[in-house]
């Protein structure tokens, strides 16, 4: 993309074929409304809305029964590359609904980076069966150099049209889940190292604030209600205090006879919480702030572990 990388997944480009020159130009869209749609049209076109700005709730509505109970159970990393494949952006954007210069309906999703749109084509439906095209471009070509042709597919559930394929490939989640969350598992692992340097500086905050350590990790969480004390210090974000961070659980343990002033000394600890999906590695910062890390099959780590540098 223009001043953006586009997000060319392995899976996407086997089915999306080679870039073509566009038969319509859709990179100079009408400020006129676009043409109300209905059914699979106006399903996918939403789809397509809620993948730009990767909100998983409004993205979880367009997926069948058995893919939202697994797209639920991905990892936040494996969720949001699922989203990113339908519109070929990295970063959350923000869509908006025109007409393009063929007078088709079009998304149009804008990020810092830049820019792409997706046209939607007529809908062949058969039965509880739909297939739409869709045309992909940065926004920025003019031309139409470089489109992606796909061809969307979506089945009817219960009265809704849910997705159903992108291109020739059939969206599985339940059969691709595993292989995408161990696509994500080095940035989980390093997101749990980031998560254990975050909550050291938060304990060491409550020490300089209150002479002493807390007792556990709630005690550094937000405040539900008024100021900040020693039981709800407000120096950790709520997730972290409560011990879990995509797909990490996290402990907290004092490993010194007192919890008064600097003398005192703790530990922390980071497993996945599914192994070999949501993480590989378990970690230990040690009470000199060294950072081990090893396969544990999911159990807790310690100081013998190897040094992650």
């Amino acid at each position: 993309m223009h001043g953006a990388r586009i997000v060319l997944v392995i899976a996407l480009a086997a089915f999306v074929g080679q870039p073509c020159r566009a038969q319509e130009s859709s990179s100079n869209p009408s400020a006129s409304p676009p043409p109300a749609l209905s059914g699979p049209s106006l399903a996918l076109r939403e789809a397509l809305s809620a993948a730009c700005s990767q909100s998983e709730r409004e993205f979880t509505r367009f997926l069948t029964a058995r893919n939202a109970e697994t797209f639920a159970t991905l990892t936040p990393g494996a969720r949001v590359a699922l989203m990113k494949r339908f519109v070929l952006l990295d970063e959350p954007g923000k869509p908006s609904l025109v007409t393009g210069a063929s007078g088709r309906s079009l998304v149009r999703c804008e990020t810092p980076g830049g820019a792409a749109e997706l046209q939607i084509g007529g809908p062949e439906v058969a039965d509880n069966l739909a297939f739409l095209p869709v045309e992909i471009r940065d926004a920025a070509d003019s031309v139409g150099a470089n489109v992606m042709h796909v061809k969307m597919g979506l089945v009817r559930e219960k009265g809704e049209w849910k997705l159903l394929s992108v291109g020739l490939v059939l969206l599985d989640l339940p059969s691709l889940s595993a292989e995408w969350d161990a696509a994500q598992i080095d940035s989980t692992e390093q997101a749990a190292i980031n998560a254990l340097k975050t909550i050291a500086d938060a304990v060491e905050a409550y020490r300089r604030t209150y002479a002493r350590l807390p007792d556990s990790l709630a005690n550094l969480g937000p405040a539900k209600h008024g100021a900040a004390s020693p039981e709800a210090a407000g120096v950790l974000e709520a997730d972290l205090a409560a011990g879990a961070r995509s797909g990490y659980n996290f402990r907290y343990i004092i490993a010194s006879a007192s919890t008064l002033g600097a003398p005192a000394k703790f530990a922390l600890a980071a497993t996945p919480q599914t192994y070999g999906r949501t993480g590989r590695r378990s970690f230990f910062r040690d009470v000199q702030g060294g950072l081990h890390g090893a396969d544990r099959q999911g159990s807790v780590g310690s100081e013998v572990d190897p040094k992650v540098e």
